[in-house]
């Protein structure tokens, strides 16, 4: 089985450009939790998953040392403070760049299974041979496909 079979061909992406108001909403609107970021070519330049903000998004502590006294500050940033500063920030500030595992439409289901088996990651990217974006498998997809198989084995069986 290749993943061209059941990958999914309409993938909703984003810009590194794309600030984190325009991403939540583009996110919340189509239901999804992550999408692929692209360049103008189509080319798969990073991926942005709603963990990726969440953790870009939490309030960080601030420390400061005092050479003399060694007093330590430690103050809480407010949430919405740091939401409300960080609003216009642009993906390329938190995407994933490393480390981005991707298969190609002629790879076989077991590269994507071998992935999703050993990486926690919901969604891998579908590349051509130049790197450009041709789909997305996520892992409900893959056990959708794998379902539908064996429930048609089981009534072809029956």
């Amino acid at each position: 089985m290749k993943i061209r079979d059941f990958m999914i061909t309409d993938v909703i992406t984003t810009t590194k450009d794309t600030t984190i108001k325009q991403l939540l909403r583009t996110l919340v609107e189509n239901k999804v939790g992550g999408v692929p970021v692209i360049d103008e070519d189509n080319r798969l330049v990073g991926a942005v998953s709603d963990g990726d903000i969440i953790r870009y998004l939490e309030p960080r502590g601030r420390t400061v040392y005092d050479m003399f006294s060694l007093v330590i500050v430690n103050e809480k940033e407010d949430f919405r403070h740091k939401l409300a500063s960080s609003i216009n920030d642009t993906a390329e500030n938190f995407m994933k760049v490393k480390e981005l595992h991707t298969v190609h439409p002629d790879d076989e289901i077991e590269k994507v299974l071998n992935i999703f088996s050993n990486h926690h990651i919901k969604k891998v990217p579908v590349v051509d041979h130049d790197s450009k974006l041709v789909g997305v498998i996520s892992r409900g997809d893959l056990i959708r496909f794998i379902s539908t198989s064996i429930i048609a084995n089981a009534d072809d069986e029956a």
